[in-house]
């Protein structure tokens, strides 16, 4: 198989598939041997998909709007994700920019 991004060789491998920090497992995939862009299955995506379901992660990221208040602006942190990372009314939370396009919000 050829790599759709560089149209480099693949190779099989056994790879681990993260979502959000969280382990799904190991599995089976296709892996660029120039860019290391990982390919998976229909079998295998489905698979990992059931996985991501399972532990609450499918759906997990989502698009929210900016919001003005007073002389701040606010983004609302919606209810999935605050049970993900166990936030609380209260909780104090750090927030930098990590780039000029990426917020980080350590818990």
């Amino acid at each position: 198989m050829k790599c759709i991004m560089c149209n480099g060789k693949t190779m099989s491998k056994t790879v681990e598939h993260k979502e959000f920090g969280v382990s799904l497992g190991s599995f089976p995939a296709s892996v660029c041997e120039k860019c290391s862009e990982i390919y998976f299955d229909e079998k295998t995506a489905e698979t990992i998909q059931k996985k991501s379901q399972e532990l609450g992660l499918f759906g997990l990221a989502k698009k929210v709007k900016v919001a003005e208040i007073g002389n701040s602006i606010a983004i609302r942190i919606p209810k999935s994700i605050g049970t993900f990372l166990n936030l609380k009314k209260g909780a104090e939370v750090t927030i930098f920019p990590e780039t000029k396009h990426d917020i980080r919000i350590h818990v």
